[in-house]
């Protein structure tokens, strides 16, 4: 009797495409206000020339005068310039760019080839890089840590880095920056080079 019951209960439950009707139908609903018709397009003022960093305020009077005490110099004078709060400010040095291996054109003719050397004689090494040669194999985690110490990579990237040695792992650092590195790997166990 309850088996005639359950097969009945059963048989006469609507299916789900019953109860649910159809799936997915959606009328279009716009999210918008329609656009007064009358309306007249708003003008923005552009400004003549683009600023990123947006309306600065005026130079103070100092430094109008300076500007016009410097206009008034000799040109000889304004070229010394620069030069001079480059070294006065400390500003790092512009490197110069290698053109070994590049066709150049003739530039200054048979006299710019006797200039060249003096000027290789004055430029001094200011940038290092620090190259890891090889480390022990059981000091290979500590070796990872230093890396991560003074670089901003992740585990995964510092131990790829490490694993590629020989490999650069800092680049364009002073000379005592790469000596304290240097010191670093070595204490950790792996052996490391400046350029």
């Amino acid at each position: 009797m309850k088996l005639v019951r359950l097969v009945k209960a059963v048989c006469a439950r609507p299916s789900i495409c019953e109860i649910m009707g159809p799936l997915h139908v959606r009328t279009f609903q716009h999210d918008f206000v329609p656009r007064d018709p009358n309306a007249k397009p708003k003008r923005f003022k552009y400004p003549q020339v683009y600023d990123p960093y947006g309306p600065r305020p005026p130079p103070s009077d100092k430094v109008v005068e300076l500007a016009e005490r410097i206009a008034a110099l000799p040109p000889e004078e304004r070229r010394q310039i620069g030069p001079t709060l480059t070294e006065r400010l400390r500003h790092p040095k512009m490197q110069v760019i290698a053109d070994e291996g590049m066709d150049l054109g003739a530039q200054g003719g048979a006299g710019a080839g006797a200039g060249a050397p003096k000027a290789e004689e004055k430029k001094e090494k200011t940038a290092f890089d620090v190259k890891l040669e090889k480390f022990d194999a059981a000091a290979k985690i500590k070796v990872i840590k230093e890396v991560r110490a003074f670089t901003n990579l992740g585990l995964k990237e510092a131990k790829e880095l490490v694993e590629k040695a020989p490999v650069i792992l800092k680049q364009g650092i002073t000379k005592d920056e790469a000596n304290d590195i240097m010191e670093k790997i070595k204490a950790a166990g792996g052996v490391a080079v400046m350029e």
